[in-house]
């Protein structure tokens, strides 16, 4: 598994495991890929970006990651909140991954807007973290 999938399967495993943010969504509602019609508020897994990050005597990768998170209470609020638990529940989290290790993973920044139509707001949840290869 690359250290990117290894990554982004711990994050989901994470994410799914933080009671706070379970009852933030009410209920597991943590996508990689979203129903075709998901109970709000849910949160995705977004793009990543991949960057090298060895040294001379290792090999890694620098990793940004972006969560969604969807609200469609009315306001910013519930998206705020579940920004906020997004980023409790990851920020310096002791990951464990498979075939490779997890250096850090620290919450980088986040975005709370409105989307078109105006009904649902989206929260960008923005993290780097740094693997090594085993």
């Amino acid at each position: 598994m690359s250290a990117a999938n290894a990554l982004r399967a711990a994050v989901h495993a994470a994410l799914k495991a933080d009671a706070p943010l379970i009852a933030a969504l009410g209920g597991p509602r943590i996508y990689d890929v979203p129903p075709g019609t998901p109970e709000f508020p849910y949160v995705t897994l977004g793009e990543a970006q991949l960057i090298d990050w060895s040294t001379a005597t290792e090999t890694g990768q620098e990793h940004r990651l972006t969560l969604f998170a969807w609200s469609r209470q009315g306001g910013h609020g519930e998206a705020h909140a579940i920004a906020h638990q997004l980023q409790q529940a990851l920020h310096d989290a002791p990951l464990e991954l498979a075939g490779c290790r997890l250096v850090n993973l620290r919450f980088s920044n986040a975005e709370i807007r409105r989307e078109a139509g105006g009904r649902t707001y989206r929260a960008l949840v923005r993290f780097r973290a740094v693997t090594e290869t085993d």
